[in-house]
């Protein structure tokens, strides 16, 4: 049992209006008002501020810094941008005043994570990051946390499922490769994004299911997946809201899941410049997080995108000079007959003979028809659609190493949605494989093909320096990364540093911290994410092309990150007062 501790004469403490007495982590600051004593915790919990320096008026006391305020009795605080201040027990005995500094609401992981979803309702950022803290400091697993906004994400944006929910799906998926402080700026930067795109933008209610009873006849899964397929091409989204929420009660595996709704959106080229397909292979990644709970409302936020989403056979560069629909047309209806090779290559080596090198070469070249017999032939010949998805994802990433700074700044983004796209599709194949999710391998070949205008001229690939005795530190990329226009110089940098024996792991940590630090917009979060996923999967491998890959997936990421950086990081800066407060540091004194 806490001890009490004396304060004072109660005579004293009118006298003197207060007094801080040793108690909690910061000290209990004991106020005497109206005739009455109270304790509080003497640290205002919005930024630290001491509160016996405020003043008290009509029961509330104001802290003098930022002005929040806060009942006297509770420790409820008015402004929702602060939090509530603990409060502490009060005796008077015999004219003395004593305290038992044990607080009365002790904080618990059931209030932090109700923090966490006020912070989301509410949109800000602080309560966000100290709820984020708070959890990863109490040991809570991350992704509990993330749940938390997957589930207020996927109910509080009218029109769904869109760049919010993918950064924090993301920066989920590259949890194990940073550090404590990595991680709770990933989750924040995560959830961050989540609140600011949902607010404001209503609360999406589901439809029912269709009506199933023991009269009924139960529709076959072939049914329903048919009737989702023409509801998605006519752009009826209620319509495939049904269906799947159908699908969804008779209980429908992952895989047949996956199937439905990758066919339907694959029955279309690069739709949205690539981003549903993307947008689709995160949801299905994070529900693999969550143990496939809020299946509903995760997959139902899918599909508002649909109903304007922009259909790539229709563009002008699909079609002129060069038609590239017919002969993709084609090629799709030879997919039908293949029985697909489940035999992914192994270090380097195609089971089908495939010579790997000179496909992704290839894929580079002003040759589209070439380049889609070629894919057709190596299925035909054996090669596991999950392997050629991984080599046209490494295709891909040259494009985006190989950009040259003379194009339009906006054009990053050019490279960076087919780089996305195929790297999705290698993801997404990996579970489940289908004639017609194989057409997407397809339509990121073709995206390479028609992104080959943004490598002339084409950035030289750094080569390193001659070795040295050892590699400098990781952190230092980060001050690399403080000035613009580096994009070409952090490249080497990184380049040097791998073949100096830098330590990869700690460097993609170091990477992880230079983006989270930074005001990213959301394709530098994809980014950085789908390079660190293809280079881990090559890293397994013992190869020429497997090193090479690695190489291309770390200078293409680099490249981009410093293209973007630095920014005016105010977002992360938020974060990081939050964890400086946690640690209890006095934020208003230098």
């Amino acid at each position: 049992m806490t001890e009490k501790v004396h304060v004072c004469s109660e005579k004293q403490l009118k006298e003197d209006g207060w007094k801080v007495v040793r108690g909690g982590k910061h000290g209990i600051a004991v106020i005497h008002h109206e005739n009455s004593v109270y304790a509080i915790d003497n640290r205002c919990p919005h930024l630290g501020f001491p509160l016996h320096m405020g003043s008290t008026c009509d029961g509330i006391l104001t802290c003098h810094w930022h002005h929040a305020r806060f009942d006297l009795k509770s420790g409820g605080t008015l402004d929702p941008w602060a939090d509530d201040v603990p409060t502490y027990p009060v005796e008077i005995s015999d004219g003395d005043i004593w305290i038992t500094p044990e607080p009365i609401d002790k904080q618990t992981v059931a209030k932090l994570k109700k923090r966490l979803r006020d912070g989301l309702e509410q949109n800000i950022s602080l309560v966000i990051a100290k709820a984020v803290v708070g959890l990863v400091e109490a040991g809570v697993n991350p992704i509990e946390i993330a749940k938390t906004g997957v589930e207020f994400g996927t109910k509080h944006r009218w029109n769904g499922w869109r760049s919010g929910l993918t950064i924090l799906t993301a920066m989920t998926n590259v949890l194990p490769y940073l550090d404590k402080t990595g991680k709770i700026l990933a989750l924040y930067q995560g959830l961050v994004h989540v609140a600011r795109e949902s607010a404001g933008m209503g609360t999406r209610f589901l439809l029912d299911p269709l009506p199933l009873n023991e009269k009924t006849a139960t529709p076959e899964f072939s049914q329903l997946a048919k009737w989702y397929r023409n509801n998605v091409e006519v752009r009826d989204v209620q319509g495939a809201e049904r269906v799947l929420l159908t699908a969804l009660k008779l209980e429908a595996t992952t895989e047949q899941l996956s199937d439905m709704m990758m066919t339907a959106i694959t029955d279309h080229f690069y739709m949205n410049i690539g981003h549903i397909l993307d947008f689709h292979n995160k949801a299905f990644e994070m529900l693999g997080h969550l143990e496939h709970e809020h299946q509903e409302y995760v997959l139902t936020s899918l599909l508002p995108e649909l109903a304007n989403a922009s259909r790539s056979e229709e563009s002008h560069s699909w079609q002129a000079p060069v038609n590239l629909v017919t002969p993709l047309q084609n090629a799709f209806k030879v997919l039908e007959g293949i029985e697909f090779s489940q035999i992914s290559a192994d270090a380097g080596s195609s089971p089908s003979g495939l010579d790997e090198k000179k496909l992704v070469d290839q894929l580079l070249r002003d040759d589209p028809i070439q380049t889609i017999d070629q894919l057709l032939q190596a299925l035909q010949n054996g090669t596991s659609p999950v392997r050629l998805a991984q080599l046209v994802a490494l295709a891909a990433a040259e494009r985006v190493a190989r950009f040259h700074v003379q194009n339009e700044f906006r054009d990053w983004d050019t490279v960076l949605h087919t780089f996305t796209h195929a790297h999705a599709v290698h993801q997404s194949l990996k579970r489940s494989m289908t004639p017609e999710l194989v057409r997407a391998i397809f339509h990121s070949a073709m995206s390479i093909y028609l992104d080959r205008f943004l490598n002339i001229p084409s950035a030289r690939r750094p080569v390193a320096e001659k070795a040295t005795e050892k590699a400098q530190e990781a952190k230092v990329f980060l001050d690399v990364l403080d000035k613009q226009q580096q994009t070409d110089e952090a490249a080497k940098w990184v380049v040097n540093y791998l073949a100096n024996g830098g330590d990869k792991a700690e460097f993609f940590n170091i990477f992880g911290h230079a983006l989270l630090r930074e005001n990213a917009e959301f394709h530098t979060f994809q980014m950085y994410e789908a390079a660190l996923m293809e280079h881990q999967l090559w890293e397994k491998e013992d190869s020429k092309i497997a090193t090479q890959a690695q190489e291309t997936m770390v200078i293409a990421a680099t490249r981009y990150l410093a293209a973007h950086a630095p920014t005016s990081r105010d977002t992360s800066h938020t974060a990081k007062i939050a964890i400086r407060l946690h640690r209890g540091e006095k934020l208003f004194e230098e």
